[in-house]
Formats: C-alpha cells, sequence, structure tokens
C-alpha cells in the first residue's frame, strides 16, 4: 500500500491559493480515477484508489499547513506503513512557477507542513514532490506570498503542473521516486539532453538517501 499526501489550507478563505496546490493534485488524481467520497480519518479526508495495481491512499490534511504532521504520522502508524511507501505533495516558492522536482529525502526547505512533517517523523527520509508556484516579489512577505493566488497569465501554467504532478504520482506508485527524478525534475521550459545526458539524472541515480538536500 502507498500513501500520497497533498498539503493544503483547508476552507473556502485558501481555495485556489498557491499553498494549495497540493491539495489540488489530490483533486485531480479523485477526478481521473473516479474516487468514492473521501472519508474523515486522522484530521484529514483519505480514500483508497487504485494506481497500477497497487493499493493507494490519497490524504488531505485538515489541520491546516503548520500541523500536517500529526494526520500523516497517525495514517502510517494506522496502516503501518513503511516511509518508503510515502510521498509528500507540496508546493515550493523556491522553485520557478510550474517546476517540478521529486526528491527521496531532504530538508524542509522553508516548508512548514513538510517541516511538520519531519518534526513528528523524526526523520527526514521521507520522498516528496515540490510544486513550483513562483518566488515571491522583493516587497512581499512569504506568509502573504503563499496564500495568494495565481494571476490570471500564470493559472494556465499552474494547471499544467498540477495535471503533470498526478501524472507523476501514478509513475511514482508503479516505479519510485529515482524514476520520477528523472522524467519530471527537468524545467519543463527549456530544452535539455536526453535523460541519461542530464547532470540531475545522473547524479540521481547515484544519490544515496542520506545525502542532504539543502534545497529541500
Amino acid at each position: 500500500m502507498k500513501l500520497v499526501v497533498g498539503l493544503g489550507n483547508p476552507g473556502r478563505k485558501y481555495r485556489g491559493t498557491r499553498h494549495n496546490v497540493g491539495f489540488e493534485v489530490i483533486a485531480e488524481l479523485h477526478q481521473r480515477k473516479e474516487s468514492p467520497r473521501p472519508a474523515a480519518k486522522f484530521d484529514s479526508e483519505i480514500v483508497q484508489i487504485t494506481v497500477a495495481d497497487q493499493k493507494t491512499l490519497l490524504q488531505s490534511p485538515l489541520t491546516y499547513m503548520n500541523k500536517s504532521g500529526r494526520s500523516v504520522k497517525a495514517a502510517i502508524d494506522f496502516y503501518k506503513l513503511s516511509l518508503d511507501d510515502v510521498l509528500i505533495v507540496c508546493d515550493d516558492f523556491n522553485l520557478t512557477l510550474g517546476r517540478l522536482r521529486f526528491r527521496p529525502n531532504g530538508s524542509a526547505g522553508g516548508q512548514n507542513g513538510l517541516k511538520d512533517i519531519i518534526r513528528q517523523l523524526g526523520t527526514d527520509q521521507i520522498s516528496r514532490l515540490r510544486i513550483g508556484i513562483g518566488h515571491p516579489p522583493p516587497q512581499w512577505d512569504v506568509s502573504d506570498f503563499v496564500l495568494s493566488r495565481f494571476a490570471e497569465d500564470q493559472s494556465m501554467i499552474a494547471r499544467e503542473a498540477i495535471r503533470r504532478a498526478a501524472e507523476g504520482v501514478e509513475i511514482w506508485v508503479e516505479r519510485g521516486t529515482i524514476e520520477c527524478m528523472n522524467r519530471f525534475n527537468a524545467d519543463p521550459n527549456k530544452k535539455t539532453k536526453p535523460a541519461s545526458a542530464d547532470d540531475e539524472t545522473i547524479n540521481a541515480t547515484n544519490k544515496s538517501r542520506g545525502d542532504e538536500d539543502r534545497l529541500g
């Protein structure tokens, strides 16, 4: 069994904000799989779907972003999951809008929901998919920026990133994090060399799970 956790803040006030792209990926997967209505469990919404013949839980914590860890830990403990079978999906203001980045481990990189998950689990050895929401303008406070909505000319890019992220989650369930790093971590807006020649891809296959990810 796999567990995919999308991070965000509950309530209409936060719907459509940059901070909620994790929720949006879960919603996209719900739609793709025509899943049943989620159950209220572990201070979250959770539902089971099937991806590549594997049982997969989709979880959206309802504790607000900064307290996401307790919901995630409760689900992991209840289902007796290995951390290798858990993927966290969240926003990242350090990444260009629309960029995806899979990682097998690393620091929270300023993402408070991921920070609380790492604190609750007592380890940073947990896979994550970061979705770029763009960089805060110089005059903006980070907290205000992540709670803002995408401008009209950014919405299409964000929507495509959410679609690609959902596709990435499905591949992660079947093939794992390293495969997803090879497929999705390149900038989609740049012409790149084939994956086997990309520096990040080469490093991905040799990267140990104990390496520190400076960018989270």
